[in-house]
């Protein structure tokens, strides 16, 4: 497909500085949501991408995502003229504060055995005996252990 110089740059220009693209698969669309150019100028051109490796293709949900790759970086580096210094936002160490926090304000952790009838571990709710699940003992409306299942009735007869 022929795409006209000034969108090519345009996605391109995205995709570095971001290090990701997505689009929604729906080729009639009049532009895609993030950048000025048809939705299937940016599908077809990131198509091309892919086979050449330059990215990797995600698809889920009727989107289409990709990723650059380190070949890819380069390439558009050269195809942008961009310096080595220049590296997509995926590539860059975030600045947020890494501290950790409480996991829930002021209060206290959770606890089961708060609750009548103590923690499950330790027989409490649906602890019964006869209870569901693995470990339990036969229920009385349990098949015997000998059971085998199988087609039921008796061989068919021959005819007379």
């Amino acid at each position: 497909m022929l795409i006209p110089k000034k969108n090519r740059i345009e996605i391109y220009k995205y995709l570095f500085r971001e290090g990701v693209l997505y689009a929604k698969k729906d080729f009639n669309a009049p532009k895609h949501p993030d950048i000025d150019v048809p939705n299937l100028q940016v599908i077809k051109l990131m198509q091309s991408l892919t086979s050449k490796e330059f990215v990797k293709e995600q698809f889920a949900w009727r989107h289409y995502y990709w990723f650059l790759t380190n070949e890819g970086i380069e390439y558009l580096r050269e195809y942008l003229n961009l310096p080595s210094e220049i590296v997509p936002n995926t590539l860059k160490k975030s600045t947020r504060n890494l501290e950790r926090r409480p996991p829930m304000g002021d209060r206290p952790p959770r606890r089961f055995n708060d609750r009548e009838g103590g923690d499950r571990r330790e027989g409490g709710y649906r602890s019964a005996p006869g209870g569901f699940g693995r470990g339990a003992p036969l229920d009385k409306g349990s098949a015997p252990g000998d059971f085998q299942p199988g087609f039921g009735g008796a061989a068919p007869q021959a005819p007379q």
